[in-house]
């Protein structure tokens, strides 16, 4: 697929991040982390891929504004549009020395993401898409899954940690969900997690307290490849408020009967 010069763009930033997000990936040991807090991890990994998507992002569009998980809010003078990127989504499983973790890149204008990048480094799989111009992971054009029955169909989460305030409502949701369904997978990787919807790997995801940078990207790979992406709460606000429901079309009203 030939995209826009601006997910061009996205793509290139993804892949020099990933690179040494690589390298680091390798030393995973010899990483001084610091804690942020209960749970929540920084690595020089994460800053020095953040350094490099602002390089590339804001040196090709200076003009953009710029959001993301380890730096401060940035306006543009273009008010219109804005960068929405995490450098390391999954940084818990970069520091345990698990293979499953992206870097995400959203473009957002006038208020809508239209272009997103989740790139998995360590397996190589680029997962992007444009408004408009379908869903792809590297050649490959991707699908949400055809299955229509609960009974056949994976679901992922993502479980809180550390005593966090949500973890009653998301464990209430599993012990609804478990039994109706084939599986419930928690990966620890928002970003992936919406990408593996579009790919057809998952029938349906959803979370709560996630941030935009975790979910933006992924959110329009995961629309256009067919998927219905709602807040958890009908009529919320999906970016802001930080709760989504994800699944292809013939399980959505199931899975949301039972979340909801």
């Amino acid at each position: 697929m030939i995209g826009s010069a601006n997910l061009n763009i996205m793509i290139k930033a993804a892949r020099k991040a990933g690179r040494s997000l690589v390298k680091d990936f390798r030393e995973v040991e010899n990483l001084q982390v610091s804690s942020k807090g209960a749970g929540d991890f920084v690595s020089k990994a994460d800053l020095s891929a953040e350094k490099i998507l602002k390089e590339e992002l804001m040196g090709a569009r200076t003009t953009y504004g710029w959001c993301a998980e380890e730096s401060p809010e940035e306006d543009g003078a273009d008010p219109t549009r804005r960068w929405i990127v995490d450098p390391l989504d999954g940084t818990t499983n970069f520091l345990h020395g698990l293979p499953h973790w992206a870097v995400s890149i959203a473009l957002e204008h006038k208020g809508q993401v239209v272009a997103g990048v989740v790139f998995d480094a360590a397996k190589d799989e680029m997962f992007f898409a444009e408004k408009g111009a379908g869903s792809w992971m590297n050649d490959t054009r991707m699908r949400v899954s055809g299955r229509h029955k609960m009974i056949e169909s994976i679901f992922a989460t993502g479980i809180p940690f550390a005593g966090r305030s949500d973890l009653p409502a998301t464990l209430t949701d599993i012990a609804k969900l478990a039994p109706v369904c084939a599986g419930i997978r928690r990966w620890g990787a928002a970003s992936l997690d919406l990408a593996y919807v579009a790919a057809g790997r998952y029938d349906g995801y959803w979370e709560r307290r996630l941030k935009s940078w975790d979910m933006a990207a992924g959110v329009i790979i995961a629309r256009e490849a067919g998927a219905l992406v709602e807040p958890l709460a009908a009529g919320g606000d999906l970016l802001d408020g930080g709760e989504v429901l994800c699944a292809n079309e013939a399980l959505f009203a199931p899975l949301a009967k039972i979340l909801r």
